[in-house]
């Protein structure tokens, strides 16, 4: 992915493929933190991981082994921890917290990325699984994060999210592409060019499904004024069950 402002160093997204190929530099400030939900293997996501420092939470080590990398460290209250873990992910360094407390295991593997100097974060299985108040938080906190200057990239291998903050972003997706632009408050100036609904300053109240299930069409910039909003692109869609 390509951003005219914003931009994410040392993250491939789908929409930079065809134009910056494989990400040749690696960036030890660069994380891939493995979370609970659903994740498929696929090369654009072995190149997103490719060189990066990985944290398990919890039930996110079932992935480790499928992506072929080896966390250097595992966090949360393991009351999730997969069966049958081969002997190497089961001797993973551990960082063990109580079960009640006030954070979820992804957002505790999150801060430990940021303790060991993150600037730049994977979140590998983002999206489903069994929680769907975890995967909420997930979008969210992702949000947050890019407001306070890291870089996120939300993936399930199929789909992916990039926060969206004010000012304007490049993206260069294929044509066809779905998207969609979630908001998490009242969004104003939304500006959508390359797409087949384009949008010019709208207003989007907090709840709208106004900017649900678009495709690209030609390059897709995005502009924001104010308001706090996510990308969802799904550039690797699945086959219809």
């Amino acid at each position: 992915m390509r951003r005219a402002s914003g931009s994410l160093p040392g993250v491939e997204t789908a929409a930079s493929v065809s134009q910056a190929g494989l990400v040749r530099a690696t960036h030890m400030s660069k994380f891939t933190i493995l979370l609970g939900g659903d994740l498929i293997r696929t090369p654009l996501l072995d190149r997103q991981v490719a060189g990066t420092r990985v944290i398990a939470a919890d039930a996110g080590i079932g992935h480790a082994r499928m992506l072929g990398v080896m966390p250097e460290l595992w966090v949360g209250d393991f009351d999730s921890v997969p069966a049958n873990l081969p002997d190497d992910l089961a001797a993973v360094r551990r960082q063990v917290f109580p079960a009640e407390k006030d954070s979820t295991d992804g957002e505790l593997a999150i801060a430990a990325a940021l303790e060991r100097g993150a600037t730049s974060l994977v979140l590998a299985g983002a999206f489903g699984g069994k929680r769907a108040d975890h995967a909420f938080l997930h979008l969210a906190l992702s949000v947050r994060l890019a407001e306070a200057g890291i870089e996120v990239l939300l993936t399930s291998g199929a789909q992916e999210g990039i926060p969206l903050l004010r000012g304007r972003a490049g993206f260069d997706y294929p044509d066809g592409t779905l998207f969609s632009v979630l908001g998490f408050s009242d969004l104003s100036g939304l500006t959508v060019t390359g797409a087949k609904w384009p949008l010019n300053g709208v207003e989007i109240a907090f709840g709208s499904s106004l900017t649900i299930s678009n495709e690209v069409k030609g390059r897709l910039e995005i502009a924001l004024d104010s308001g706090h909003a996510l990308l969802l692109a799904h550039p690797f869609p699945l086959p219809e069950s």
